[in-house]
Parts: structure tokens; C-alpha cells; sequence
């Protein structure tokens, strides 16, 4: 988010090597290890059959409306010029705000009508309503799918995927600090400078080469990082009135810094929401992939849960081990305070709307456009309790990007909030096909396309 967020994915964020000294600072915490990469050439996108994405006629279209609206509000605020992201075909087809209007105008009388199929209540005939609005159902997603169908032309990626998870902690806290509360979160401090480091190719992001940001303080013509996160918890900016909030909990404080932005329930009940508002300009150090190294969980194990718990040891001595190692990331993120979101919102995405859980996607925008609407499909992973895993395959929508998030078939699902959503991400690590959907060219490619004849 800005989301800084950017992100990398949870899982990522904790097991990549840090990034090299002077690399700079990434877009978001989740995407410290991969920022300012490198990529290789673009790989071909290949045009697809409908047919040929894996679970599209089980999904419900539907209930990804809500997520590409919220893009084409987006969209349609920007200037028509303005660069979306892509490379080559994705580029010409979505790579600016002009190039959605028509597919945004139909989505919106597509929502339009949808609102008029509205569900029946239950009459005294209950089964004839139930069966009412079962048909109602099905005729949202047919309408649905047809729209889709018709303005969107699926490309294929051409390489093999990864689809990882991320979502928004809720924690405990107070704008006071006790004993229990004692854990500050810190807004930006106003010497914090920000810089755009600039591809060392030209070409920028459709040249495979992205652009990425580093924080410091100006010292006589150097950005010079800030304290490191050992010394900001010794004390190095307290007294200054940066302390935003106070929560109770060292560890999910360290997760929220990953994560980047998060949700903080005062002892009365009001909700904060805080978004990601820089980073001190040092290196991010992966304790995931120190504690592999130090045998204290086999790679095998490891996981988002496997590191909270190994953090959280129940004796002192365990405790103050997992202190020590937290402090090792010397890597420190700065919050703001976030207005305006409903709590059923998810927070802001990098291209500005609120994500849509288990809907809104960040992908690396140099090769897919934000906004458009992107289909993923997972296969079932074999084996006993959490280890096993359902397929998953729906259609999602590209609204966020992320440091660690790099390649075409690279895709960052945004779960949700809350601890049941941070256990789905943690554990979510998957091979992955990925299709993106760009507007078909026109009425001429929309009078070309042919429903598929129906399945035997």
C-alpha cells in the first residue's frame, strides 16, 4: 500500500535474504527483498479460449464487480495518459485509463442491471420463493459472465506461476502507553526524505526494469538512513511526539511492520486504521531464513504461524531470544493514520482503491496493467490437516503492487483481516496459472466473439 504496500508477500518478506546495503528502501515492507530488481524480458502473453481457464464456469463473476467498480472510479479520476503498467500486448491493450472506458461503462450498467434483480422475500410459499431466488442467483452470474465473455479477451502468461497471500492485522491498543500498552508505533518523522532511484536502463517499467524509492535523511548531499530499528526501540526518536498509538503486543507489532498497514482497537472500542508511511532506509533482514539457518525450524515447517510461535516461547529465556532476533531486521516502518475507510473495507491499494477480500490481487505492473481484472487457478494441494488444500480459482483484480512481487505470473492475494485471514495467508503458497483479462478492441472484436457452445 500505497500501499506501500506493496507488496511482498507475507511468506517472502520472512524467508528472502535481506536486500544489499545502500540498495535503498523498497515501495512497502512486504516488498524489501525484491525492490528495484531486474526483471527479464517480458514473457509472452497468449491469447486464451474462455474455456481453457481452469474453474472460470464454477466461479462467481458476480462478486468480483464490486473490486474492478472500485478500479474504474480509480481510472476514471486520472489523467487518460497516465501509465497503468504493462509490457507489450498488456501495454497496448490496458496500459492506460482510456483504454478501460468502454469496459468500465459496461460494468457499470452491468451493476445497474444486477441491482434490478433483486432477491424475492420469503412468501408464504417458501419453496417457490427459495427456488426464486436460486434462479436470481444464477441469472447474476450468467449476466455476469456474459459481460465478462464479451468486453474481456483472456492472455494466457507463459511461464509458471506463484500465488502467495497477505491481509491486515487487527491489533490491541491505546493512545496512551501502561504496562500493557507499551509498544509505540511511530508516524514519519519530518526529516524523513524519499527518493525515486531510477532505472540504471532505460526503458523504466515496460523496459522489465522498475524504478523504486529509497528513504533517509539529507546529509550533505547523501540520503543518509535513520536509526535502525534496535536503536528507534532503545529510544532513539522518543520524546518526540511521533508516537501514533500504543499496542500491547511486540510480535504482531513486527507483523504489522511487514505487512504494512493494520487495523488497532482502542480499550473503548474505536477502531484505527493505519497505512504504511515510510521506512528508515535500512535493509530488510529475513528472520524467517535465520532461524532455517540456525536449525530452529526446518524449512519443511516453516511457516507465518511456525515463526509467530517460535517468537511468542512461553518461557522468558525463549521470550528474550525472540526479542533479540526481531531486533536483528534493522529495518524500521513509519504510519499514518487512515480516514475514511468503513470497517468492511480492506485498506488502500497502490492504485488507490480499498481492497476487496479474497478479490483484490497486487501483481508486478511491469507486465500487468492495475485494474485489470486478472483470473487465478491453484490445484489441490494433497496431503493431511493444513498441509491439504481445495483448489483456487476465481476471478480477481489487480489493485496493488508489491517489492517482492516480480514476474508476469507473480500474484499476491489480499485475504482479509483479522487472525483467521492471517493464518489463510501465512499458509498460502501455491503453483498457480494466471490469466489476465484485457478489453477486447472495439465492436468489431466484441461482434467477432461467439459464446462457446455449451458443454456436453
Amino acid at each position: 500500500m500505497p500501499r506501500p504496500r506493496n507488496a511482498a508477500a507475507l511468506w517472502l518478506a520472512l524467508l528472502l535474504p535481506a536486500a544489499p546495503a545502500g540498495a535503498g528502501a523498497p515501495a512497502s515492507p512486504r516488498g524489501a527483498a525484491g525492490a528495484g530488481a531486474a526483471v527479464e524480458a517480458p514473457a509472452p502473453l497468449r491469447p486464451a479460449a474462455w474455456r481453457a481457464l481452469p474453474g472460470w464456469a464454477e466461479d462467481r463473476p458476480s462478486e468480483a464487480l464490486p473490486a474492478l467498480l472500485e478500479s474504474c472510479r480509480a481510472l476514471a479520476a486520472m489523467p487518460a495518459g497516465r501509465e497503468l503498467g504493462g509490457a507489450g500486448e498488456a501495454a497496448r491493450r490496458g496500459g492506460s485509463p482510456a483504454a478501460w472506458r468502454d469496459a468500465c461503462a459496461g460494468a457499470a450498467a452491468l451493476d445497474a442491471a444486477l441491482a434490478r434483480l433483486t432477491e424475492p422475500r420469503l412468501a408464504a410459499d417458501g419453496r417457490r420463493a427459495r427456488m426464486r431466488a436460486r434462479l436470481v442467483a444464477e441469472a447474476r452470474e450468467y449476466r455476469a459472465r456474459r459481460f465478462f465473455e464479451r468486453r474481456f479477451q483472456p492472455f494466457a502468461v507463459a511461464e509458471p506461476g506463484l500465488l502467495t497471500g497477505y491481509y491486515e492485522p487487527v491489533l490491541r491498543g491505546a493512545r496512551e502507553p501502561d504496562e500493557t500498552y507499551h509498544v509505540p508505533l511511530y508516524a514519519r518523522p519530518p526529516e524523513l526524505a524519499e527518493a525515486t532511484i531510477a532505472p540504471l536502463a532505460q526503458g523504466g517499467v515496460a523496459g522489465g526494469l522498475a524504478a523504486r524509492r529509497a528513504f533517509g535523511r539529507w546529509r550533505d548531499g547523501r540520503l543518509e538512513p535513520l536509526p535502525t530499528r534496535a536503536q528507534i526501540e532503545d529510544g532513539a526518536l522518543a520524546g518526540r511526539g511521533l508516537e501514533l498509538v500504543y499496542v500491547d503486543d511486540p510480535v504482531e507489532a513486527f507483523f504489522l511492520h511487514i505487512q504494512g498497514s493494520g487495523r488497532v482497537v482502542l480499550r473503548d472500542g474505536t477502531l484505527l486504521r493505519v497505512g504504511y508511511a515510510g521506512q528508515n532506509g535500512r535493509p530488510y533482514h529475513a528472520i524467517g531464513r535465520t532461524l532455517i539457518e540456525r536449525g530452529e525450524i526446518p524449512r519443511e515447517r516453516m511457516s507465518m504461524q511456525a515463526i509467530r510461535d517460535w517468537l511468542n516461547a512461553s518461557d522468558w529465556e525463549g521470550w528474550e531470544r525472540g526479542m533479540r532476533l526481531m531486533r536483528e531486521n534493522p529495518s524500521f516502518v513509519f504510519f499514518r493514520l487512515v480516514e475514511g475507510l468503513r470497517p468492511d473495507q480492506g485498506p488502500i491499494g497502490a492504485l488507490g482503491v480499498p481492497l476487496t477480500p479474497m478479490r483484490s490481487i497486487a501483481v508486478d505492473p511491469a507486465f500487468v496493467p492495475l485494474g485489470a481484472p486478472v483470473f487465478v487457478a491453484t490445484r489441490a494441494r494433497e496431503g493431511e490437516g493444513e498441509r491439504a488444500a481445495p483448489p483456487l480459482r476465481r476471478l480477481v483484480v489487480a489493485q496493488d503492487t508489491g517489492g517482492a512481487i516480480r514476474g508476469p505470473a507473480r500474484g499476491d492475494l489480499f485475504v482479509g483481516w483479522g487472525p483467521e485471514a492471517g493464518d489463510r495467508a501465512g499458509r498460502m503458497r501455491e503453483p498457480v496459472e494466471m490469466f489476465v483479462l484485457l478489453p477486447r478492441q472495439g465492436a468489431t472484436e466484441m461482434a467477432e466473439y461467439h459464446e462457446p457452445p455449451p458443454r456436453p
